[in-house]
């Protein structure tokens, strides 16, 4: 559980800075980050699909297969089941607390609290890193989504107050949940199959896409 362990500590880190240095980011600055992040996030997606092809030329081919059959169907089940409406409504909720949020407003800490906790739990890299972590113990997209909701929370703690960095406790909690769960039952069924190599090749994948996503070059 390192991984959700540090995204917890960068949450409670980026709320506390804005107490020392209540200067926001330019927005060149915040260019540049989201630049440097995105880019981390497609090494260590590629580089987690690519350390786990391996074995036989045979072997290769087969987790290659998963991989393909994975994705297509995954997209399938996710169109089916409406995970990316769930995603949109969630993000637009959050987008409504963010708006109604105005400096004195009743209430203000909770409201913070429901949208940060909203927005860090669904993140999906909080997901993908989470199932990884479990599965291999590769937690660095954990620490590149540490670095975002860092941030994040560094800039929301100035519309919400104290309320964002109490989201530390659901990101926890969810994270750390799956985490264990992946570990304690999905590694030994996966690895008894031996499917461990084809599904982390997979959460590759996701990860790098993800890294597209926050570059605005592909909407996935």
């Amino acid at each position: 559980m390192l991984g959700t362990v540090l995204n917890a500590f960068a949450i409670l880190v980026g709320g506390v800075a804005w107490l020392f240095w209540r200067k926001p980011f330019s927005p060149v600055m915040e260019a540049r980050l989201k630049i440097i992040l995105a880019a981390f996030t497609v090494f260590f997606g590629l580089r987690l699909t690519w350390i786990s092809f391996n074995g036989s030329f045979w072997q290769m081919c087969r987790q290659f297969l998963i991989l393909l059959f994975a994705l297509s169907l995954g997209k399938i089940l996710g169109h089916i089941l409406g995970l990316q409406v769930l995603s949109n409504r969630l993000g637009r909720q959050a987008r409504e607390y963010i708006a109604a949020a105005k400096p004195g407003k009743p209430g203000l800490a909770g409201e913070g609290f429901k949208t940060c906790a909203i927005l860090f739990c669904a993140s999906p890299l909080g997901i993908l890193g989470s199932l990884q972590d479990g599965l291999s113990q590769y937690y660095y997209p954990l620490c590149v989504k540490a670095a975002v909701d860092g941030l994040a929370s560094f800039g929301f703690i100035s519309l919400f107050g104290w309320g964002c960095i109490l989201s530390a406790l659901p990101v926890l909690a969810f994270q750390g949940s799956l985490t264990l769960v992946c570990a304690r039952m999905l590694e030994p069924f996966l690895a008894s199959h031996g499917l461990v190599n084809s599904v982390n090749a997979v959460g590759g994948m996701l990860v790098f896409s993800v890294a597209l996503v926050m570059l605005g070059l592909k909407r996935i």
